[in-house]
């Protein structure tokens, strides 16, 4: 069902959960736990989740001896292809504590933008949702260039919510929601709700302060006016209030989608 107001999000039918780099590796790897228990629990409902993980160059970084993201291209892919592995290994390890299998699906730009590789990623994913498999996406670092990158998992997130006509995004980071500017800064004010069509003008929106993420409150946004424009509500909030973002508790920033 369209899901328009958060009293609506335990009756969410499908819903795509993207999670950052910063959130699920490094010191932060234990997060894991609790994301899978919050999907989990949507998951035991009825819903059909969709889970969108970057850290797949995060993850391969201490097996290739790096301390800080690469920056070459081939290097970034070479911690991909080690960290894609153990990424998907992690969660289900952890989805196994409910009987749940996890499938891999990676993604670039192109297969979105090209009518054939779109409808058939439309295909699989329907078919995975179907069989109760829960689709774990990812960009395909491996063998995406500069020039056909998604940019940010947070737009891949909101084309694959598109893709699959889902009912909900939730958009994680590091922090519970939207402010008028970064958060640490004097005179930052929560955004509670976005309107439909609100270009939220004179807020100031920032890049990510994380050593491995991308992404940052300007692509949240970005990615959460695609997705709402599309008909899928979005919920911006931190890792560590997803269990409560996906009951329908009031936390994040709530972004109203457009009416059909």
């Amino acid at each position: 069902m369209s899901v328009l107001s958060r009293h609506q999000v335990a009756t969410a039918g499908r819903i795509v959960v993207k999670v950052g780099s910063s959130s699920i590796s490094g010191a932060n790897i234990g997060q894991i736990a609790p994301l899978v228990d919050a999907l989990a629990a949507a998951h035991g409902r009825g819903a059909e989740i969709v889970l969108v993980s970057s850290g797949a160059i995060a993850t391969g970084m201490p097996y290739l001896q790096l301390d800080e993201r690469p920056t070459d291209l081939a290097t970034q892919q070479a911690a991909a292809s080690v960290g894609q592995n153990l990424l998907i290994f992690r969660y289900q390890d952890s989805l196994d504590r409910y009987d749940i299998v996890a499938g891999q699906v990676l993604l670039t730009a192109g297969d979105l933008e090209n009518p054939a590789h779109r409808g058939n990623a439309h295909r699989a994913m329907d078919r995975l949702l179907g069989l109760r498999i829960l689709p774990i996406v990812n960009e395909n670092d491996t063998v995406a260039t500069h020039e056909i990158r998604f940019g940010d998992n947070d737009r891949l997130a909101a084309l694959v919510a598109t893709l699959i006509h889902a009912d909900l995004l939730v958009l994680l980071s590091d922090v519970d929601a939207l402010y008028t500017r970064a958060p640490h800064l004097p005179g930052a004010e929560r955004i509670d709700h976005v309107a439909s069509g609100d270009r939220l003008q004179g807020v100031e929106f920032g890049a990510s302060r994380s050593g491995v993420g991308t992404g940052g409150a300007g692509t949240k946004v970005s990615a959460a006016r695609i997705a709402a424009e599309a008909g899928t509500a979005v919920l911006v909030t931190s890792t560590g209030l997803v269990a409560e973002a996906l009951r329908g508790d009031k936390v994040g920033t709530w972004f109203e989608p457009a009416l059909p």
